[in-house]
Formats: structure tokens, sequence, C-alpha cells
């Protein structure tokens, strides 16, 4: 059985989806949600479906190897970005190379780099009058948004959409496809 450590910084509905999608799955469960915000609702939501969830702050993550060492400790055979907004630091990504997934709100690389995540991106889609955007499933490097694309699904842009609009389309397609695209790499 594979094992998938999730990373969110918010409400966790991505990392809720995915949890479900494996709960009674043979190929993979999720072992672990990491959050750097004690906050978040993401952490109500793994203890909810009985997963092994904790907050860190900064220091933990940047200038320690307090949670590689919770990485190294879990085994995962995947790590998933699901909303998490924090840089991802070199030791983790050296300690498990391409092991590291992120989805991104539009199709990179249109609206990527620091800064570029959530509503950000779908109102700059809306100002530059884009007619499609999307969802890009990527692996995680030293740069914000440049690491290999795995996967990507579009949807069309109105002239009328909000930025509301556009970011009710993106979730839609991230429900869909992330847990989905999880799978096929565990598969591999």
């Amino acid at each position: 059985m594979k094992r998938i450590v999730i990373f969110a910084s918010g409400s966790g509905s991505n990392a809720e989806n995915i949890i479900r999608f494996f709960e009674n799955s043979n190929t993979a469960s999720v072992v672990q949600v990491l959050t750097n915000n004690p906050q978040a609702k993401v952490l109500d939501r793994a203890k909810n479906l009985k997963v092994s969830a904790f907050s860190f702050n900064r220091v933990a993550i940047t200038k320690t190897d307090d949670v590689l060492n919770l990485l190294k400790a879990s085994k995962p055979d995947l790590i998933v970005l699901a909303g998490y907004l924090w840089k991802f630091p070199d030791n983790i990504l050296n300690a498990f190379p391409n092991k590291v997934i992120n989805v991104h709100p539009a199709l990179l690389p249109k609206f990527g780099g620091k800064g570029m995540y959530g509503m950000n991106v779908h109102q700059a889609i809306v100002e530059n009058k884009e007619t499609e955007t999307g969802i890009t499933i990527h692996y995680v490097n030293e740069h914000y948004d440049e690491g290999a694309i795995i996967f990507q699904a579009k949807c069309k842009v109105e002239s009328t959409d909000s930025a509301d609009d556009v970011a009710s389309k993106i979730h839609e397609l991230e429900m869909e496809h992330f847990p989905k695209v999880v799978e096929e790499l565990l598969k591999k």
C-alpha cells in the first residue's frame, strides 16, 4: 500500500477530496496532513477523517530538519501539495526526488510564480481577458511553478465571468482530476 502525505495551508477541500478518494483504496492511503497554518481548517478535516494532522512553523521547515524528519518517519511514496502556500524547501525536495507534486490553478507556464495563488491567479485571468484557463498538476522543484508538468485540464472563461466564477470552475477541475492523477502516479 502506497503512502501519501498532504501539505495544505487553508480550508483543505482538496486534501479532504484526496483522503476520501483513497479511503477504501487498495492502491494508497493518506497517512498524514501537514500545515504551516495552526488555524487551517484542513486540520479539522483531517482529524474528522481520522488522518494524523500537524501544524509547523517556518523554523521547523526552513531552519531545522524537524519537518524533514517527520516526513522520513512517515515514509511517503508521494508528497502532495494541495493549497500549500510556502515555497517548498530544498532539503525535502532533495530527500524525496520526483516525489513532490502540486496543483496550480492555471495553465502553466501562464500565471505562475511567486504570489500567484488562489484568487490572485483568478483575478489575473479575468483582468487579462483569457478565454480559457485550467489546472496544472506538476512536480515541484526549487522554483515556484516551474517543475515538469504531469497533467493539465482546461475550462472556458466567459467574458462575463468574475474571479469567483473562475475560482468555481477551477475548483471543479481540481475535485475531478487531482485524486485520479495522484492515483495514476502511484501505480507507476
